[in-house]
């Protein structure tokens, strides 16, 4: 599983319905949401 921040609760956290997307400048990234609160999480991934 993808593991990511979550700023509203200011903690680590496992990412649910993570899908990994490319951003306009070419990088991958995860986005997924937070399991406890559903604030959106976003991981930069490297080339």
């Amino acid at each position: 599983m993808a593991e990511g921040y979550c700023v509203k609760c200011k903690a680590k956290k496992e990412m649910k319905d993570a899908k990994e997307v490319t951003m306009k400048n070419g990088r991958k990234a995860l986005k997924g949401a937070c399991p406890d609160c559903g604030t959106g999480m976003y991981r930069i991934l490297g080339k």
